[in-house]
């Protein structure tokens, strides 16, 4: 009883942070959007097309526990899509945030480029900013042709959706 109190009151204070910050993730990524479609003489090389020879997977999970499908179904539909490019005959890297995704691809042998763990119950912009410079290191780099991410968006308490979406180019 004591567990569940704790994990309700951390729900709702977890709730009042994705509400308050969905409104400028929806806005900067239209903004992104409008700025790369509109045919802007933007050159960046996070945004030029490339031949895909090596796809990074960037999984988003948790550091614990206890949480039902949450870490679960993200990690599952990250290695069914790596898997996927390995038929294909892609190269994958492996970006893991979250204990629980390190502990699931280690324990299967997969190659692991990088792995940053300790912060998900608390995630602050330093954080962000560095799996953000390892990510686009590497892009910039040549080291990656393309850049997924996987991660579970909250949509209510009793409801998750899990999303794999291109973050680079």
């Amino acid at each position: 009883r004591a567990m569940e109190l704790i994990a309700a009151s951390r729900i709702v204070r977890a709730q009042a942070r994705v509400e308050a910050a969905r409104p400028y993730s929806e806005q900067i990524t239209h903004v992104i959007a409008n700025l790369t479609g509109g045919g802007s003489e933007l050159k960046s090389p996070l945004l030029l097309p490339r031949e895909v020879h090596r796809v990074a997977y960037v999984v988003i999970a948790g550091d614990r526990g206890l949480s039902g499908a949450y870490n679960t179904s993200v990690i599952r539909t990250a290695e069914r899509a790596l898997q996927a490019q390995v038929a294909q005959g892609r190269g994958y890297a492996l970006v893991l945030v979250g204990r629980k995704a390190e502990a699931y691809f280690r324990f299967r042998d997969y190659k692991i480029d990088a792995s940053f763990t300790g912060f998900t119950d608390e995630p602050h912009y330093e954080n962000a900013k560095e799996v953000a410079g390892a990510i686009v290191g590497s892009f910039e780099a040549g080291e990656y042709d393309r850049v997924e991410l996987a991660y579970t968006q909250f949509l209510s308490a009793g409801r998750q959706q899990v999303v794999l979406s291109t973050l680079m180019p």
